[in-house]
């Protein structure tokens, strides 16, 4: 017995692979995907995987994703890779990259930095990847993994 995994082929759309094992869920909250947007979106959860051990895959049909969500997608999910499909072929495919500036994606959690008094953009420098740390630019306030996601997810719904 063949050990594959059968998902359905789309036709034109993004394929999110190498998702961290159940942060699928949180990538499409991020992205703002509910289910009832009438497209096709497929999940794959803690499948094995090489590169992870385990892994999420999401599919979803006649939508291609802007640089600030794959930024948001980097964030939580590192190791994730981006595959553009248009007519069952994959035309591109990239690897997410933690942007190494983080800019008016996220609220500075710190009350009294002037980005939470003043209408200024925040800004938060990348300190390390693994695990995830920002630091805002003006305070120097930092954000870790957890707090990047609550945000995230909050800001679109």
């Amino acid at each position: 017995m063949s050990k594959e995994l059968i998902v359905s082929k789309i036709r034109n759309g993004t394929v999110i692979d190498h998702i961290p094992a159940g942060k699928a869920l949180t990538v499409l909250r991020i992205l703002g995907i509910t289910g009832r947007e009438g497209v096709m979106v497929a999940i794959v959860m803690n499948v094995d995987s090489k590169k992870l051990g385990r892994k999420d895959i999401v599919k979803i049909e006649n939508r291609e994703l802007t640089a600030k969500e794959t930024d948001m997608i980097a964030l939580i999910a590192p190791t994730a890779t981006i595959n553009i499909i248009r007519d069952f072929m994959v035309i591109e495919k990239r690897k997410v990259v933690v942007p190494s500036v983080v800019k008016g994606l996220l609220k500075c959690p710190n009350p009294t930095c002037v980005t939470r008094i003043e209408p200024i953009e925040t800004v938060f420098e990348t300190i390390s990847t693994n695990p995830l740390i920002l630091r805002c630019v003006y305070c120097g306030s930092e954000l870790g993994l957890e707090e990047v996601e609550t945000q995230l997810v909050s800001s679109i719904t």
